[in-house]
């Protein structure tokens, strides 16, 4: 058993799992959260059920893990969802599962995980989006919960320095996950989900929407000190190039 840990949230999702097999292969040993039950292709060591959205399960998933563990080396915030609909039309309780999904369990993991952090000089890989810099029609409470997930990735790498644990962020674009092919499926095309997906990837400058496990090892990368241990409070877009094109071009 590798003697470094790694806590992903939202294991069960598209990147989520994808980061956990590469964690995996690289050697290191697998804490994942969801609150859905793993398939047998959910690749961890260790699974903890968990709907981060409730602060009183993050709470106690953390006294389990500062029973069972002398340190933690790495948090990879990934739990996420997202709604379609136009800023007149969302709610309140649409708000408030996005923001305590999105953000709120990702300041409070960063708070409550800070002790184990601090024992190995950890370090914490937020899932952010390009939605936090560039976005698009009818998802206003994701992108705003995306760019206040930026917003804590530095003030978490600030404050976090002298205890010398690392938080640095990734901003997929787009990526063939679920929620990717929900949100094109209410898109108008005659091929649905998969006639907007070749849209996409043909206004893509690399030409291609990429797949979790093209995400995968830059959360790796972030998540590993001797890979960028000079790394902190970092933006890392991975959009195939999406968000340096004019849109007037």
């Amino acid at each position: 058993m590798s003697n470094r840990q790694v806590l992903i949230t939202g294991v069960c999702g598209g990147i989520g799992r994808a980061a956990a097999r590469k964690f995996r292969a690289e050697g290191w040993e697998v804490i994942g959260a969801d609150r859905a039950e793993p398939d047998p292709n959910v690749e961890v060591d260790r699974f903890e059920l968990v709907d981060v959205s409730q602060s009183d399960e993050v709470a106690a998933l953390f006294s389990r893990l500062r029973t069972d563990l002398s340190g933690l080396h790495a948090l990879v915030n990934n739990a996420a969802t997202q709604v379609n609909k136009p800023i007149v039309e969302t709610s309140d309780a649409d708000w408030e599962h996005i923001i305590n999904t999105n953000v709120r369990s990702a300041f409070q993991c960063i708070r409550e995980a800070h002790p184990l952090l601090k024992a190995v000089r950890g370090a914490v890989v937020n899932v952010a989006s390009v939605h936090a810099i560039a976005t698009s029609m009818n998802v206003a409470v994701y992108a705003i919960s995306k760019g206040a997930l930026v917003a804590l990735t530095r003030s978490a790498a600030l404050e976090l320095a002298d205890d010398g644990v690392r938080c640095n962020a990734v901003l997929p674009g787009a990526i063939d996950t679920k929620m990717l092919r929900e949100g094109l499926d209410r898109r108008p095309n005659p091929d649905g989900a998969e006639g907007n997906l070749r849209i996409l990837a043909q206004r893509t400058p690399l030409g291609f929407v990429a797949s979790a496990d093209d995400i995968a090892p830059s959360i790796v990368h972030l998540a590993d000190n001797e890979q960028s241990r000079y790394t902190t409070g970092q933006m890392l877009v991975l959009d195939g190039g999406a968000t340096i094109r004019l849109s007037t071009e």
